[in-house]
């Protein structure tokens, strides 16, 4: 009986033993997994940003992060005043972790929100590439919900600050060959060279139905009425007073954000 006990024991033991280990390699390899997705999700972010302002291709393959490190400087601002929140680190601020806390959030009444985003962060991180001092274009973060789904992307704006340099959604939900159309290259290639700030720079983008013929006109897409809608609303939202119109007037008056 008592070798019989013996053996049951160290069956336990080792069993217990067994589980403890497994459950220590799964953890780690979760650790590390997470780590991986994060910085995976970090340079796709680049990529976006990269391929908004122009300085790649999408389907060009290259160091991103240093061509990143190399062109763009990235800054948070307080969306109000259009001035440098300094108080923040750029590497690590998450606009979408601030929207959620109240502390550095506003919740948006409905007739104050045409993007229905619903809940706004107080600041916001924007992209400066530049060549030595000069800004070359302004790569902006834009959110707002199409039909199924709220889109996240990056509008790039060239120096004027009214002229598109180009645009890139890398985020969202909508249906495959309708509303998910906005990552389409073809539709993409008609954003660059519309202006999307009037004279006196008040938004003014438009997505039409029956092929885009002013500057501020795109075309908008087909079979997808809500998403284009969505697209519209989201831009000017952004682009107007309530978004980066601050901060996109201290860029013409040279004070570049700060």
């Amino acid at each position: 009986m008592s070798a019989s006990n013996d053996s049951f024991s160290k069956t336990i033991i080792v069993a217990v033993g067994l589980c403890l280990f497994c459950s220590l390699v799964v953890s780690g390899a979760a650790v590390m997994l997470k780590d991986d997705q994060q910085a995976n999700k970090a340079a796709d972010v680049q990529r976006s940003i990269l391929i908004a302002a122009k300085l790649v291709k999408p389907d060009e393959q290259t160091d991103f992060t240093k061509l990143f490190n190399e062109k763009v400087e990235a800054k948070v601002i307080e969306l109000s005043t259009g001035k440098e929140a300094s108080q923040f680190e750029a590497a690590s601020f998450n606009q979408r972790q601030a929207a959620k806390d109240p502390a550095t959030s506003e919740k948006l009444a409905k007739k104050e929100d045409p993007a229905s985003i619903k809940r706004k962060s107080k600041f916001a991180k924007v992209y400066l590439v530049k060549n030595g001092d000069k800004i070359e274009s302004i790569v902006l973060p834009i959110h707002g919900y199409g039909l199924f789904s709220t889109l996240y992307g990056f509008i790039a704006l060239e120096a004027d600050t009214r002229t598109v340099a180009g645009i890139r959604f890398y985020e969202h939900g909508e249906t495959p060959g309708l509303g998910a159309e906005i990552e389409n290259p073809q539709w993409v290639a008609k954003w660059p060279g519309k202006v999307v700030l009037s004279k006196t720079y008040e938004p003014s983008l438009e997505l039409v139905k029956t092929g885009a013929q002013d500057t501020n006109e795109v075309d908008a897409l087909s079979g997808a009425s809500y998403t284009s809608t969505g697209v519209e609303n989201l831009v000017n939202y952004w682009l107007g007073n309530k978004g980066f119109g601050p901060f996109l007037a201290k860029v013409r008056g040279g004070q570049h954000g700060v």
